[in-house]
């Protein structure tokens, strides 16, 4: 069938479109239920319920799509069929089908091509000139890692001072104090009394003025104060900005590798498609997962919370507040292959994460 929204050619038994993420409509399926108004007693058509096809805590269960045997080991929570590459995955109520399950192709699977992207990443600056040559390789490790894709919408709203106005009264500020004080200066330590401390009581001068009348006359000692702290200390006036941004992000799905979960890593998501066991090579290790979705969902939250934070003061130095809401859409399971690459040199640990669909780097351990 095709998808009814971009056109992509799709499985029949297709749940979404691998391209444009749409949920597919079966043949049918668009005439049940009678729609708005319709002869059927009108109202929505509601979506279609999740299946449970075994109790949480099963010792083995038969796969939805082929049949075969599953035995969940202990903690997993996403499981994909060594058979026919189907996936469950455990929730709330039980084990349930994995409607959106897709994979990125495999395009560096050769060593010899992963040392080339390596070594120049190990080498960069003189510090690091010979790293890759001077470190023992305790790993080289190709497998498929499962990755909970999560639809984040975030909506930040940032309140900062006006930095430009703030460096002006600020600037402003100097320049009067600097004249006042600069003028007053020369009587610290000046005349026989000595300034501060001597037996006479000493005034600093400005044009042969005493100083309390200079004040007094020109800008009250009050007024200064207030002037430097109101507008000199980050009493500027204020900015607001909206930060909007749409996030497909990467959580991974096993808590073994959580140190090496993607901050600001995005996957190449245009050249994915989806999940076939059948293309994948034989010596290749697929993993399973014991991080579920609703888990993955609460994790996407608090990362991209972070990350929108963390744009928010690249941007401004000066933040009053700041807030973000968001709304999570679709989950889909990601299958990536990921090139892990594990050094030692001279007793410091290395680990490199390579994305072994693109080429680019999502983590590094022990590399500055």
């Amino acid at each position: 069938m095709n998808c009814t929204n971009c056109g992509a050619q799709l499985p029949d038994d297709a749940a979404f479109c691998y391209k444009c993420g749409a949920k597919t409509v079966k043949s049918g399926q668009a005439q049940q239920g009678g729609g708005y108004g319709g002869q059927s007693g009108g109202g929505p058509s509601q979506q279609k319920t999740e299946q449970i096809i075994a109790p949480s805590g099963v010792t083995s269960m038969k796969c939805p799509n082929c049949g075969a045997p599953i035995a969940p080991k202990f903690g997993e929570m996403v499981i994909t069929c060594e058979y026919c590459g189907s996936g469950v995955s455990l929730g709330t109520q039980g084990w349930t089908n994995i409607q959106k399950q897709t994979m990125l192709p495999l395009k560096i699977a050769d060593q010899d091509e992963l040392n080339g992207i390596i070594h120049p990443m190990m080498d960069k600056g003189l510090l690091h000139r010979h790293l890759q040559e001077d470190s023992q390789q305790e790993e080289m490790s190709l497998s498929y890692v499962p990755y909970w894709i999560v639809s984040v919408s975030a909506r930040t709203q940032v309140i900062a001072t006006n930095e430009t106005q703030q460096i002006a009264q600020t600037a402003t500020t100097a320049a009067l104090m600097g004249v006042i004080l600069g003028g007053m200066g020369g009587g610290f330590g000046g005349g026989r009394g000595g300034g501060f401390g001597g037996r006479r009581r000493a005034f600093w001068n400005y044009g042969g003025m005493r100083t309390d009348s200079l004040i007094s006359s020109v800008l009250p000692l009050g007024s200064i104060m207030a002037f430097g702290m109101g507008m000199g200390y980050g009493g500027g006036p204020t900015k607001t900005d909206q930060m909007d941004e749409n996030y497909n992000f990467p959580v991974i799905a096993l808590k073994a590798l959580t140190a090496y979960q993607p901050r600001e890593y995005q996957f190449d998501l245009e050249s994915r498609a989806l999940f076939d066991i059948t293309k994948l090579p034989k010596n290749i290790k697929i993993l399973n997962g014991d991080i579920g979705e609703d888990v993955a969902k609460a994790q996407a939250k608090t990362l991209v919370d972070q990350l929108q934070s963390q744009k928010a003061h690249a941007k401004y130095h000066m933040i009053q507040r700041i807030n973000t809401e968001m709304d999570v859409g679709d989950v889909e399971l990601l299958h990536a292959p990921i090139w892990f690459a594990k050094y030692d040199h001279k007793g410091k640990k290395i680990i490199l994460v390579i994305d072994a669909n693109s080429g680019r780097i999502i983590n590094s351990l022990g590399l500055e």
